[in-house]
């Protein structure tokens, strides 16, 4: 599916494509910030027409107050450089992930994939905004089973 922000008629700050290989065992939930005047959000399936979607869009009651995604983290944030790739394994225990990619205000590319084996892609999301500390990315990935491991990349630049 894409994602898309948009905030008014010809800017698109916010851009995501998600591929998840099974809905019903690890469903896709993502926070977006919308600072700024009016944002509409638009979803878009690109499967084929025996794969349809559930989506849903929920405005936050919150107005005026961030979100902060690392309140209780119990890891550290680290700086990935632009092409760099980290991957961060967890324990079988654990049932979801919450993912937290941020900039100093330059742009954010970068794409993160959830892994179960050697290679084996269950979840792949590809985001772009043109802020990433204005709309920083924040998700929270379900990871059911055993040898999970997140891999973020980089995409920009250095």
């Amino acid at each position: 599916a894409n994602l898309e922000l948009w905030q008014g008629p010809d800017n698109t700050p916010y851009k995501m494509r998600v591929y998840v290989e099974d809905g019903a065992q690890r469903s896709f939930n993502c926070v977006i910030e919308t600072p700024r005047g009016p944002n509409t959000v638009a979803i878009r399936n690109t499967a084929n027409l025996e794969f349809p979607l559930v989506a849903g869009v929920v405005p936050s009651e919150v107005r005026g107050e961030r979100i902060n995604p690392m309140a209780g983290a119990k890891s550290t944030p680290r700086t990935i450089q632009g092409g760099a790739l980290r991957t961060y394994p967890f324990d079988p225990n654990v049932e979801s992930v919450r993912i937290v990619l941020q900039t100093d205000g330059r742009p954010l590319n970068s794409r993160i994939e959830l892994l179960q084996g050697p290679n084996n892609i269950k979840q792949v999301m590809e985001v772009y905004t043109e802020d990433g500390m204005e709309r920083p990315f924040y998700a929270v990935v379900e990871t059911p089973g055993t040898g999970n491991v997140v891999r973020v990349v980089n995409t920009a630049t250095m």
